[in-house]
């Protein structure tokens, strides 16, 4: 039990790799706080981990409302008695289009769920991990804007991507000293449903194609990886076993940000 007696926030907890986190914290002891303005999906997640014997509080809220997600961070602290570890994993690809195609709306939107809303994840839970005198800090950004820069018309999410590495490294030094650490993970291609959101337009004109004979994941010839896999990494860099790993970026790609 890795995390007995810990208390743990993941936000876009509904589904992928957000869902996958919450249940493997969960399993191994942690009280975990669903976050996601899907209300219904964190429900079913509570109540799956209220199955394994685990302790679960729906927090419905959007991470980009100041607002909400005080209320939600403080009713999670209330309830459990403090907050221990952070997973800032929500977020969205946004749209996908040439940079004079894409609407300024569209760019805002991005920057406001995925850099906006890591920002004030950080920003509300981050005193109660200086009073627990301790904590773990994990956001989830991507091969994209770190390693590849070759996703047709992916501007906007790149650079929040991008920002997020940034904003680990900038704070792994600055929450240092009050025995915070500070990293981030970095899928590549993972099997959920986030594409279902996409809209891309103009992939033509964007993108320069590169295709390679065995597939562009060497380690799985091709085949994305999963939602358990990434949250296998995010508890390893939750948990003390990592309590000497702060400021990196961990990417888990199977090699795929080599090739691209």
């Amino acid at each position: 039990m890795l995390f007995a007696g810990k208390v743990a926030l993941v936000t876009g907890a509904g589904s992928g790799i957000g869902k996958a986190t919450a249940l493997a914290l969960a399993r191994h002891g942690a009280s975990v706080g669903v976050l996601s303005r899907t209300g219904n999906e964190i429900e079913a997640v509570a109540t799956e981990i209220r199955s394994l014997g685990g302790e679960a509080r729906v927090l419905e809220a959007d991470v980009a409302d100041e607002a909400s997600m005080r209320a939600a961070v403080k009713e999670l602290a209330d309830t459990f008695g403090g907050l221990d570890i952070v997973v800032a994993n929500a977020g969205i690809n946004g749209v996908w289009a040439p940079i004079d195609d894409l609407k300024p709306d569209e760019w805002d939107e991005t920057i406001a769920i995925n850099l906006r809303g890591t920002y004030l994840t950080l920003h509300l839970t981050v005193p109660y991990l200086r009073k627990a005198g301790e904590g773990a800090i994990i956001v989830v950004s991507s091969i994209n804007g770190t390693r590849t820069f070759s996703t047709p018309g992916a501007t906007a999410y790149s650079a929040t991507k991008a920002a997020q590495v940034a904003m680990v490294q900038q704070l792994a030094l600055e929450l240092g000293k009050a025995r915070i650490r500070v990293n981030a993970v970095c899928p590549g291609a993972i099997e959920t449903n986030i594409d279902e959101n996409t809209e891309q337009r103009g992939a033509g004109e964007a993108g320069i194609p590169v295709v390679w004979p065995e597939g562009d994941i060497p380690v799985s010839h091709g085949k994305p990886g999963t939602a358990d896999e990434v949250a296998d990494a995010i508890l390893f860099l939750a948990s003390s076993k990592a309590r000497h790993i702060t400021g990196i970026p961990l990417w888990i790609d199977g090699g795929q940000g080599l090739l691209r």
